[in-house]
């Protein structure tokens, strides 16, 4: 028994030693070079070869300068109105968060992932809502905070995250919806793209619902609150 302890304790302690020098590697390098792939990539891809269907993997990477500010005002204006204020956890959305579900039990659950959040989320975790996850998210969220910046933050972000079936980033989702490079969007294209967030495989912004059309306006109106994103 002291044998296997002994065991488990060193075997425990490589594996924090490792850890923790890979993600913090991984995250270094990240703020230079573009992350190839996710692992929400990986894991779209494979559901489509176990589902028979064809595999759709779109993404063409762009600076920030290439994408146009009304995305970015966008996506800030619908997933995190105080993303340039915050340091990665939003605390005045997770308690209103919080408060909601709390009286709303038994319906939709309203989250308060940041940009930030997400950003982790997707470059280095796996979809999912376990407490391991989410601990994970957590750490994750603070490197990148510490040693990415917003720009960075919102480059990445703006260039991973799942905008429809297949489709990853900016470039791909505009090209896509409205066969023009995401550095000329419009404003109204800009919110259409960020109001399809949410369920980005369900909606397209190129043929809204009503509902999505509402969304689409609420976030037209946030982005004439928030005024401009700047870094």
């Amino acid at each position: 028994m002291k044998k296997f302890l002994k065991f488990l304790l060193h075997f425990l302690k490589y594996f924090l030693i490792i850890f923790f020098s890979s993600s913090i590697f991984f995250v270094v390098s990240y703020r230079f070079v573009n992350p190839p792939v996710t692992p929400l990539m990986l894991i779209r891809t494979l559901q489509q070869t176990g589902n028979g269907e064809p595999l759709r993997l779109k993404k063409n990477w762009k600076s920030l300068d290439e994408i146009a500010s009304n995305l970015q005002l966008a996506v800030v204006a619908s997933e995190d109105n105080r993303f340039l204020k915050h340091t990665g956890f939003d605390l005045e959305a997770i308690k209103k968060a919080r408060d909601y579900n709390d009286t709303k039990k038994g319906k939709k659950i309203h989250g308060a992932s940041t940009i930030s959040q997400q950003t982790a989320k997707n470059v280095f975790l796996w979809p999912d809502r376990t407490w391991l996850r989410k601990g994970l998210e957590v750490y994750f969220t603070f490197l990148i905070e510490t040693v990415w910046g917003k720009k960075r933050i919102m480059e990445v972000y703006l260039n991973v995250i799942e905008m429809g079936n297949g489709i990853y980033g900016a470039e791909a989702a505009s090209q896509k919806y409205f066969h023009k490079p995401a550095a000329v969007l419009t404003r109204n294209q800009a919110a259409g793209i960020a109001a399809i967030l949410p369920n980005p495989r369900k909606w397209d912004p190129s043929r809204p619902s009503a509902y999505l059309l509402n969304r689409e306006q609420w976030i037209l109106w946030n982005m004439g609150n928030i005024g401009k994103v700047e870094y």
